[in-house]
């Protein structure tokens, strides 16, 4: 019997810089990532940065990395920088705390 081959799973820690806090940068990070089927977390840095961590398919973690170079409406994105990481099975989405 042939076993279904496991989907490529990835997992890629951002870092947003720009204006991207007091716009609701994280809740609408958490409500695109549960659309795309995204697990991980999102927070505030002390700096002004939004730090997240972004662990699915290889198509949804690209989704979601494409959509933080622009975030919600009120975020003036300036660079989105990305580390790839090995999978950690992160199981949700949440909002965390700095």
């Amino acid at each position: 019997m042939e076993h279904p081959l496991p989907t490529p799973t990835t997992r890629a820690h951002v870092f947003v810089s720009g204006t991207v806090q007091g716009v609701g940068y994280r809740y609408s990070t958490m409500n695109y990532a549960k659309r795309f089927g995204v697990n991980g977390w999102v927070r505030n840095l002390a700096d002004g940065r939004v730090e997240a961590v972004f662990e699915g398919s290889i198509e949804a973690v690209q989704s979601m990395i494409s959509w933080c170079r622009t975030g919600p409406m009120g975020a003036v994105v300036k660079d989105v920088a990305i580390e790839y990481e090995e999978p950690e099975g992160d199981r949700r989405f949440e909002i965390r705390r700095f």
